[in-house]
């Protein structure tokens, strides 16, 4: 898993993708309870909810295309799944499913 929060990057491995998305559901909400961020004016305005406050990326295992998939946790504290590490396409948890579980499937097709 690969978490950047802020300027700061760290990466942590894992056993099974059980363990790995239990770590990534800690961090996550340990973001959220740190409160929303700040809006932010540079050269245009930026309000806390378009502001990404972390990303928690997880890869699969594999050769080269190996499957990727991770959550934003937006300055709002939304929780946004999605597929993909350059090409991102948000995932939409079908029937009231946690984020996590859209990831989990997307990590295990």
């Amino acid at each position: 898993m690969t978490i950047r929060h802020g300027s700061d990057v760290e990466r942590e491995r894992f056993e099974d993708l059980d363990e790995a998305i239990a770590a990534m559901r800690r961090r996550a909400e340990e973001v959220r309870a740190e409160g929303p961020l700040d809006d932010l004016s540079m050269i245009r305005d930026y309000s806390h909810d378009v502001r990404v406050a972390a990303r928690l990326e997880l890869s699969g295992s594999g050769g080269i295309r190996r499957p990727e998939a991770g959550l934003d946790v937006m300055g709002d504290g939304r929780l946004v799944p999605y597929r993909g590490a350059i090409f991102r396409r948000e995932l939409d948890p079908t029937d009231g499913a946690a984020p996590y579980e859209a990831i989990r499937e997307a990590l295990t097709r």
